[in-house]
């Protein structure tokens, strides 16, 4: 287990215990458009709801299964940064849907309240399938294996055609395409700073041929030399053993910054 995935379990886990449904301090967290000046912490805290049990198991299972490679592939800090902004846009589509959703064909009511981490988890599900797009994942109903990209889409989809319909779970529906939103554009900020970092290093990313021929080894692949490779998780293990392959292939010049930061976590310097 991740450390942003396992917090953010417990810290929905508590706050369903606390904040249980139709409490006192369940609607003063809710986000209600209508009130968002008198409540505007609303579009933040919202994410941390959830109205019954049925709905916190399954957000919370797939946080589980896909939030622990996705926060293994880009860190710590750009996991959590995507999960908070993939539910703010779920809160904003939501809020724009209310008040503007005539354009759409389906205006929702701007005092009904919205609760729950589906356009958060959302985002992590785009994070998924935007890195491993041919992964196969099994579906409970019915229960066949789909790419994650397919999953994605279909989701997308699903959502669209309920949210312009007008069905009962429309609120819902627009929350979850916020949140795709909110991880593609995460990631596409990203990969562009990472990119244009990129282009930066590489001018002297590669040593010298003295440097070949000497042995020097550069001051990242001595730190990266104490990884202790056995006592890693599955998945971080698993992504290691792929770079460092890389290395010996390719040499240390041709990782991604990603690669880079990713092996620096893994030595314990990040």
């Amino acid at each position: 287990m991740t450390p942003w995935v396992l917090r953010l379990l417990l810290v929905n886990g508590v706050m369903f215990l606390l904040a249980y449904p139709n409490s006192i301090l369940y609607r003063l967290l809710t986000f209600v458009p209508g009130l968002m000046i008198e409540r505007p912490w609303g579009i933040f805290t919202y994410m941390f709801l959830h109205g019954s049990f049925m709905h916190i198991l399954f957000n919370m299972l797939a946080l589980f299964f896909f939030g622990p490679r996705l926060e293994a592939r880009i860190g710590s800090s750009d996991f959590l940064r995507l999960y908070i902004i993939a539910g703010l846009m779920g809160g904003l589509l939501h809020l724009a849907v209310a008040y503007g959703g005539t354009l759409f064909g389906a205006a929702l009511n701007p005092y009904v309240g919205l609760v729950g981490a589906s356009g958060a988890v959302f985002g992590v599900l785009y994070g998924f399938a935007h890195y491993w797009p041919h992964e196969r994942i099994m579906l409970l109903f019915p229960p066949i294996p789909i790419p994650a990209r397919v999953l994605v889409l279909g989701l997308a989809a699903i959502s669209i055609y309920a949210g312009v319909a007008g069905t009962a779970g429309r609120i819902a529906h627009f929350a979850h395409l916020g949140g795709f939103a909110g991880g593609w554009i995460y990631l596409r900020i990203r990969e562009r700073r990472s990119g244009a970092f990129r282009r930066k290093a590489t001018k002297g990313a590669e040593p010298t041929a003295i440097d070949r021929i000497s042995g020097k080894a550069s001051r990242d692949e001595k730190h990266w030399e104490s990884i202790q490779v056995e006592r890693l998780h599955e998945i971080n293990r698993s992504e290691v053993e792929r770079i460092q392959a890389k290395i010996r292939d390719k040499g240390p010049g041709s990782l991604t910054p990603d690669e880079r930061a990713f092996m620096n976590r893994m030595a314990g310097s990040d």
